[in-house]
């Protein structure tokens, strides 16, 4: 019997870039069923010895191929969903449905790859998950109570083994804590923390959402004594080692309702081009690493925002008072200052601590009323910084041409605002408007983000970079099928640097919803990451968060990693070490943290659209599709910024069914097409309150 040695087979798992069967394996060896048990006893040892791996369906690879991902897996409604590898760069792993180990939207997880020409795997383990918590209703079947999660992309009923029924009742909404996840067959387990009642009006609604998702209505008493001690005012032995900038004119540019100011601007025209100074609250130098206000920041992410409120990432004696930029102040700051050509080209960047005193708290409105000579009054009353502002304005416009000529993508997308009065009334929710002052500040932070990446890219410090990855070919079907038969673009090679393109051809016609849909739907998100690999969005090979330290967490990390670089010329190795460490989790964490938080803004969004439709059930108004899939229509009203559902078993005048060749509903007998972008007059059939779900008939 031929006996197989271990350096043959170490050759030939190193030929092979991929795991393989068994069978495989004894055929491209040449050999048949009496050499298999020898086979399988030699390949038994290589794996104790470490030498070889084998995936869970049996698959034998070299140690080298990478089989197993780490990441965190993104879910989707049907059941099934992706895992988005740690390591940037790597393609997406397909999860079906009963491949996911009952893993929930945002879990950092490990995959095995079971399938490399399909990118198909399962999900082995679950390292962490991103909720703990729950919300779902309490239902009862055979005696037994569970209770079904609210989120459909949570694949799995909870079973709640111990329930005290005469505090909770089936119906019931209610907040489970997981106690066992589903694995090895077991069923998820848990216990009931609360029940929510039912809101009686807009602001409990908003109330209700906080409990949802337990976020923290206060800081600890910790946090809290660590605040108080911090300093009242600025002195002037906090100006030490810093460059003194409060001779420069200088402007906040925010929100009519914004608290906390986190960033200001100054310019000059020089005889090259133009002096762009971009002043940012310095919250690192009042933040230790590891104090009890860090920890508490870490662990929050970010501050998240609501109609009525904000949940703070900070303490309000940071955020609203000594971070904040307030007008005539003195404020401690980070600067990046940048020269730029008269056409938009960055040639020199320098990064430092700083103090300025802003002259003037500027809103969006007001800029752009005074940008287009709107109100004289306006431009009498800041005339001094008339000239300022034109060559803000003149950058802008240069800096925007720049980042599209390089390829950014641009989308000019609708955005909700709701109107609380101060009683704590719905007024009502329209189209958030958007002018030139926006387009101004976004520039400028983007030019920020872009220098502070490169300096700390080119010292290799360990740092936070924000990643955004081409999206996988494959998930650009839509977009190309659409682009070729509706918008005529024949010679399309299906990359993701065509988007582009695609988007500029359809700008300003019957079509620029569904393209601005299409290529939204095959987008990755955005995240944070230890490695840089550009941001794709943006088309810009480093990017980096730095411009918001007041609300979002990764900046304050890269302050303290620019500090450093500044200070010393590179980390110590003490830091170095504790940086290694930590980033990782921390650019998890974060990312985690900002996708929850974009899921509370959308719950609070619905749910208040919701009561703002609960008295028209029966009316008849216009609307927009902006949405299509196999179970029916997305439908937007014009005289509201509202979004509700048609389904397509309310369409009783055929019988209609999902085109994907074209993203379309079409009817069988009368032909008739709905398609992304189409107007259509729906009816309110129902509204129903504790789903925040607004249901539309035709």
């Amino acid at each position: 019997m031929y006996m197989f040695s271990r350096e043959e087979l170490i050759r030939y798992f190193k030929d092979n870039d991929r795991p393989v069967p068994f069978k495989i394996i004894l055929s491209d060896l040449r050999r048949g069923k009496k050499e298999a048990k020898s086979l399988k006893k030699m390949l038994r040892q290589m794996i104790r010895d470490g030498d070889i791996s084998v995936t869970d369906n049996g698959l034998y690879g070299s140690k080298n191929v990478s089989t197993f991902v780490r990441g965190y897996f993104e879910a989707n409604r049907e059941g099934y969903g992706f895992v988005i590898p740690e390591t940037p760069g790597d393609s997406d792993i397909f999860i079906p449905q009963r491949k996911t180990m009952g893993a929930m939207d945002t879990d950092r997880v490990v995959a095995v790859i079971e399938n490399f020409n399909r990118r198909e795997g399962r999900i082995i383990q679950i390292l962490q998950r991103t909720h703990t918590n729950i919300v779902g209703r309490v239902q009862c079947r055979d005696g037994q109570y569970y209770v079904q999660p609210k989120k459909r992309s949570i694949p799995f009923k909870i079973d709640i083994p111990r329930i005290k029924k005469d505090k909770v009742k089936e119906g019931d909404m209610v907040i489970v804590e997981l106690k066992q996840h589903d694995s090895g067959g077991l069923p998820t387990t848990g216990k009931i923390l609360k029940t929510i009642a039912g809101a009686d009006d807009p602001v409990s609604e908003i109330e209700s959402i906080l409990e949802e998702f337990r976020l923290p209505k206060k800081f600890s008493s910790a946090v809290t004594e660590e605040a108080r001690q911090l300093p009242d005012h600025i002195t002037q032995e906090l100006l030490a080692g810093r460059r003194d900038l409060r001779g420069l004119k200088t402007v906040t540019i925010d929100g009519e309702k914004a608290k906390d100011f986190d960033d200001a601007i100054s310019i000059k025209k020089t005889g090259d081009g133009y002096k762009l100074f971009v002043h940012i609250a310095d919250v690192g130098y009042f933040v230790q690493w590891e104090s009890e206000i860090d920890l508490e920041a870490r662990h929050r992410g970010t501050s998240v925002y609501f109609p009525d409120r904000v949940i703070p990432m900070i303490p309000k004696r940071l955020s609203e008072d000594l971070c904040s930029l307030k007008p005539n102040r003195d404020r401690l700051t980070f600067t990046v200052e940048m020269d730029f050509t008269t056409d938009g080209h960055r040639i020199k960047a320098s990064c430092y601590a700083s103090v300025i005193n802003s002259n003037e708290r500027m809103t969006y409105t007001d800029l752009a009323k005074i940008l287009n000579h709107e109100e004289q009054h306006l431009r009498q009353r800041y005339n001094y910084l008339l000239i300022d502002f034109e060559l803000m304005q003149e950058l802008c416009k240069m800096l925007r041409q720049s980042r599209l000529k390089r390829g950014s993508l641009d989308f000019d997308l609708p955005e909700p605002e709701v109107i609380i009065d101060l009683l704590g009334n719905l007024e009502g929710i329209v189209c958030a408007k958007r002018n030139f002052a926006h387009s101004l500040i976004e520039e400028f932070m983007i030019a920020a983000n872009e220098a502070v990446a490169e300096r700390v890219a080119a010292v290799g410090t360990p740092s936070l970079y924000r990643i955004h990855e081409e999206p996988d070919t494959r998930k650009m079907s839509d977009i190309l099928k659409f682009a070729r038969s509706l918008l005529s673009i024949g010679k399309l090679k299906g990359t993701p640097k065509e988007l582009p393109k695609i988007i500029i051809r359809a700008h300003g016609g019957p079509y620029e919803d569904v393209v601005n849909y299409l290529i939204l739907r095959s987008l990755k998100q955005a995240r944070y990451s230890t490695k840089n690999v550009g941001h794709f969005g943006l088309a810009s090979v480093c990017y980096t968060h730095f411009t918001s330290p007041i609300r979002r967490y990764p900046d304050l990390i890269v302050h303290r990693v620019l500090r450093d670089i500044i200070t010393n010329k590179r980390l110590t190795d003490k830091k170095m070490k504790m940086f290694e460490e930590k980033l990782s989790d921390i650019a998890f964490h974060s990312s985690a943290r900002e996708r929850i938080a974009d899921e509370v803004e959308r719950e609070t969004l619905k749910a208040l659209r919701a009561w703002l439709m609960k008295d028209m059930v029966g009316k008849t108004l216009e609307g927009r599709i902006v949405g299509i899939n196999p179970s029916g229509l997305k439908v937007r009203l014009k005289e509201y910024f509202v979004d509700g559902f048609l389904d397509i078993s309310a369409m009783t005048d055929d019988k209609y069914s999902y085109d994907d060749k074209d993203l379309s509903i079409k009817g069988v007998r009368l032909k008739k097409r709905f398609y992304i972008g189409n107007d259509i007059t729906v009816r309110i059939n129902a509204v129903d309150i504790q789903e925040r779900e607004i249901i539309f008939g035709i």
